[in-house]
């Protein structure tokens, strides 16, 4: 039996792709949690994809795709299990300034394999 890593790969690279273009990077190919948190046109985008992401990946280790109630963010599982397939994804601790309070996050960088 063929795994679905093997079968759809095509399919898993495009997905990682459209979860890309929902982000919305910017200029340095990154995006702040904050932001993503604070932005429901994102997090919707995300989830609205989760029976096509049952339907091409192999889901029992996504806790995004088999358990998102149980999550406080299955969204942000979600982005880093399924980008992994094409993109390399690294974070840092920041702080950023937002009317006035400065509040700590983090910044999630994407680079092509």
């Amino acid at each position: 039996m063929r795994h679905k890593k093997d079968l759809y790969k095509t399919e898993q690279e495009e997905l990682a792709d459209t979860i890309i273009n929902i982000l919305n990077l910017d200029a340095d190919n990154s995006i702040i949690l904050y932001d993503i948190d604070h932005n429901t046109e994102i997090k919707d985008g995300i989830m609205n994809l989760v029976p096509e992401l049952r339907k091409y990946f192999s889901y029992n280790n996504i806790n995004g795709l088999t358990r998102p109630e149980r999550m406080k963010r299955p969204y942000l599982s979600l982005i880093r299990q399924i980008t992994k397939v094409k993109y390399s994804m690294t974070s840092e601790d920041i702080r950023i300034d937002r009317e006035g309070q400065i509040i700590r996050t983090k910044r999630y960088s994407f680079h092509l394999d």
